[in-house]
């Protein structure tokens, strides 16, 4: 078996295990910063909810349903994001969309983020991949409407 495949079923692995098992998937009773988001193609639907302190991340979480993709990319984003400052993500947010997307990214710095690569050659999982990413991102901006992929 060559490389490329059985990195492949590496990533594909990692995918389907957060998506079984989504870490912190769950409402955050308290959260200071929530937002929305949905596909109207595919009917994704994610809420994101998080806790900032001191300028970080101290707690986030996500409630929804959707593609095994996006409910992956949620959890990873979580797991990810969490004890990070509101700028660092900002950054990874740009960075693991510049991925997704087919541009040019670091992926050394997206660690385990790096099993969505191969997204950018289908474009339509692009909108799951990224949709809770979105959502993350206009709760720390504060806004309020729903965040559509459309």
């Amino acid at each position: 078996m060559s490389d490329s495949r059985e990195l492949r079923d590496l990533y594909q692995e990692v995918i389907l295990e957060h998506s079984k098992k989504p870490r912190n998937f769950g409402e955050l009773a308290n959260a200071d910063h929530k937002a929305e988001g949905f596909n109207p193609l595919c009917g994704d639907h994610y809420t994101v909810f998080v806790n900032v302190k001191d300028g970080a991340i101290d707690e986030i979480g996500f409630t929804g349903a959707g593609c095994a993709i996006s409910k992956a990319s949620a959890s990873m984003m979580t797991q990810t994001l969490k004890g990070k400052s509101t700028v660092e993500a900002d950054t990874i947010f740009t960075n693991f969309h510049d991925l997704v997307t087919g541009h040019e990214a670091n992926v050394d710095a997206l660690g385990k983020l790096g099993v969505f690569s191969g997204v950018s050659e289908y474009p339509l999982r692009v909108k799951c991949a990224t949709l809770a990413w979105h959502a993350m991102r206009a709760a720390l901006r504060g806004d309020q409407d729903a965040i559509s992929t459309e």
